[in-house]
């Protein structure tokens, strides 16, 4: 692969890892949630949020729903076709903040999609295709991580 090819690329993943879980941060941002951790920033008095999923536009709802597959279906298949990158992923704990992000966005988010009124199910068949299916993306990229960070150096 390229990164054998070109060794001074884990130096580029390096610098990029922060602005992939700034992606994280801007869509809890977005759902009015707070970020926590190592990954919480401090919350401008004026930007008091009172947006949340539940009473966001469907349209601000969707966006953030497609970006959320995207950016999970992305960062799973990065992983999957290069694992040793998993250690570049664990020095920016990685782990902790995609568990974090996980434990505060899906629920909300699921929570959102099955209480909003849709006047068209398909719409709501869509999202709750997308949601579940960045959420089994989440779990698998995890899985990929704990198993190249934690297990395997136990196993060799």
């Amino acid at each position: 692969n390229i990164f054998t090819q070109q060794p001074s690329y884990f130096s580029d993943l390096d610098e990029t890892l922060p602005t992939v879980l700034q992606v994280f941060n801007n869509i809890l941002h977005k759902c009015g949630l707070q970020c926590e951790g190592a990954s919480a920033e401090p919350q401008k008095l004026e930007e008091r949020v009172n947006v949340t999923p539940g009473n966001m536009p469907l349209q601000e709802l969707k966006d953030i729903v497609l970006y959320l597959c995207d950016t999970c279906t992305t960062l799973w298949a990065f992983l999957d076709v290069f694992p040793l990158a998993c250690q570049t992923f664990q020095k920016h704990d990685f782990c902790y903040r995609l568990a974090s992000f996980y434990e505060l966005a899906i629920p909300e988010l699921e929570s959102a999609i099955k209480k909003r009124h849709y006047e068209d199910n398909s719409v709501f068949a869509d999202l709750w295709r997308r949601i579940s299916h960045s959420r089994k993306k989440m779990i698998e990229a995890f899985h990929i991580l704990i198993n190249q960070v934690c297990l395997q150096p136990i196993l060799e």
